[in-house]
Order: C-alpha cells, then sequence, then structure tokens
C-alpha cells in the first residue's frame, strides 16, 4: 500500500498480511485512534478499494457490521502487539477473532481472461471473515515469529517480515530506514544538526 505521513511524504508500506493492513484504519490507544477512519462505511470502502484485495468486492456494510469491524481490528492490534512483544494473547481477543472467522468469507472467483474477481454479495460479515481468517492464518503460521513494530522509536506500524533473509527492521526503508540513515549519519559528522528531533510519534493514512 501507499501511505502518506502527515509531513507529506508519500511511501511504500508492506503491512506482509491482511489482517495487518486493516490496521492502518485506525485502533485502540491515543495513537491509532488518531488515525480512526471506520466512522463510516466509506472509510471502509477506502480501504478495501486500496488493500491487497483489490481489485476489491462491491462490499455492502451495515453500522453492526462496521462496528464487529472496528471490534476485531482493535482484537488484531493488541494481538499483533503481543505477539511482537512475546507476551501472552487476551482471551477476549481471540475470542473475537475465532468468532469472525468462523464465518462464511469472501468468494472469489475467475473471469474469463483469467483475472481475479469477486462473486456478488459481498457483505461486511464476510470481509470480515476472510480478515480474521488471515490474522489466523498469520498467527499460527511460519510469519508468526516475524510480527515487528517498525524500529523507529516514533514510529507504531506493524507488520510481518516475509523476506527470505528475516532481516527487515523498517515499516519502509523510503521513510523510518531513510531516516535512520540519516540520522546516523548527522551522530557520526561533526556539526551535523538533530535535524528531526523532537517530531512526534508516526502518523499515517493509506492513499490510493
Amino acid at each position: 500500500m501507499t501511505l502518506q505521513h502527515r509531513d507529506g511524504q508519500r511511501f511504500h508500506f508492506d503491512a506482509g498480511a491482511l489482517c495487518l493492513e486493516l490496521l492502518l484504519t485506525g485502533g485502540p490507544g491515543p495513537v491509532a485512534a488518531r488515525y480512526e477512519v471506520l466512522d463510516d462505511a466509506r472509510g471502509l470502502h477506502d480501504w478495501i478499494r486500496d488493500c491487497r484485495l483489490a481489485p476489491g468486492p462491491d462490499v455492502t456494510v451495515t453500522p453492526a457490521e462496521l462496528t464487529a469491524v472496528r471490534t476485531v481490528r482493535d482484537a488484531l492490534w493488541r494481538l499483533a502487539l503481543a505477539r511482537a512483544g512475546g507476551e501472552a494473547y487476551d482471551r477476549r481477543d481471540l475470542a473475537a477473532v475465532n468468532e469472525a472467522a468462523a464465518g462464511a468469507p469472501l468468494a472469489a472467483v475467475i473471469r474469463p481472461d483469467g483475472t481475479r474477481a469477486w462473486a456478488p454479495g459481498a457483505t461486511g460479515t464476510r470481509l470480515l471473515a476472510t480478515v480474521a481468517r488471515d490474522a489466523v492464518e498469520l498467527l499460527t503460521g511460519p510469519y508468526a515469529d516475524r510480527i515487528r513494530v517498525c524500529g523507529a522509536d516514533d514510529c507504531a506500524l506493524l507488520f510481518a517480515d516475509t523476506s527470505r533473509p528475516g532481516r527487515r527492521r523498517w515499516c519502509s526503508m523510503e521513510r523510518c530506514g531513510n531516516r535512520h540513515k540519516v540520522r546516523a549519519h548527522r551522530a557520526r559528522t561533526p556539526g551535523e544538526g538533530a535535524g528531526e528531533e523532537g517530531r512526534g510519534r508516526e502518523g499515517w493514512r493509506h492513499d490510493s
């Protein structure tokens, strides 16, 4: 996905999993809550357009389904952070994800030209089941131990490192990786200013 920081910089971000892409829509706590976009169905539709489901299905979303998506998304935040920090899962968060995963997911179909499309009748519940099943696969699969928070101390983005070496540290080399290199260079070079110190925590929005 392409994200845009509050300072205007656009950068590519690979969350490594569909369920972690959902975390870009906001979440619990003061940092993620500042970027909440699921106040109405339009925010969810924008996310569907930009996430790895693209071209996304035409999803009908009720207010109750939108509330359910936010509930599961917040649970995924806590579960992913727990896994990244080597902490125990909250049983209530597990129950929320497992309940959503038990539903019928979105149905993919093959077009005559060989591309993927989505079967009619997509709903918020089916979308949520698809995301929750992806979370089950991630948290029980080979990349569970590679769920990480970006290495920058002012970035809260979570990702699963699916690279072969498994040494990914940054949400994006274009953003936090490059900023780290600049700071390291300045630290080695006498007379260089602090530059970006005191900028505050990261903010983001997904941008097509």
